[in-house]
């Protein structure tokens, strides 16, 4: 559980994944917190990988997660088509690099195949039912996406309902959503 209570440090947002009916979404506000103001409202926290076959969201403070999306790029062309490699890969250097250890970001990745949560404490985690979602409102993005997962609504319908109630109960989560798409193979 993150710490609030610090005013000096960046805080909060949402990403959420949902895997339904051959498609996979990732979708993640746009609001970045200092304690308890808004210093902007559209940041892109979802953002394309390796050409467009990954996609990948963040939790935490921006550099740091600017920093782990080269790590993965990286990684992911040193096992071009291999993501869940990648990200062990990856996982291992974030754990015991001792620059790497203090960074402070959580991501979701996913492509074709795999959706996927990485921790800088070594976890590359994948949800049992094709939901995950990290940040201050993740829990409730994903509470309401497994209520709707076997619901007709398409993966896009559910990460949009979802994302909109975690930005009506989260105060570091808005409505200035990004989405990414990719065809999946379920």
């Amino acid at each position: 559980m993150i710490d609030h209570s610090d005013k000096s440090k960046i805080y909060g947002t949402t990403i959420l994944t949902v895997r339904k009916g051959g498609k996979v979404v990732v979708i993640g506000d746009g609001q970045v917190s200092l304690g308890d103001t808004i210093l902007k409202g559209n940041a892109r926290k979802v953002r394309p990988l390796q050409g467009g076959e990954v996609v990948g969201g963040f939790a935490g403070s921006t550099a740091d997660a600017m920093t782990l999306f080269e790590r993965l790029e990286a990684r992911l062309e040193q096992y071009p088509g291999q993501l869940t490699r990648a990200c062990v890969e990856m996982a291992k250097d974030w754990r015991t690099d001792r620059y790497l250890r203090k960074l402070e970001a959580m991501m979701i990745v996913a492509d074709k195949n795999v959706s996927l949560v990485i921790t800088g404490t070594g976890d590359v985690l994948e949800p049992e039912n094709g939901v995950i979602a990290i940040g201050s409102g993740g829990n409730y993005a994903v509470a309401a996406a497994r209520a709707l997962i076997d619901s007709d609504k398409s993966a896009e319908d559910i990460c949009l309902k979802s994302m909109q109630i975690a930005a009506d109960i989260c105060v570091y989560t808005n409505n200035n959503f990004t989405i990414e798409i990719l065809d999946s193979l379920d």
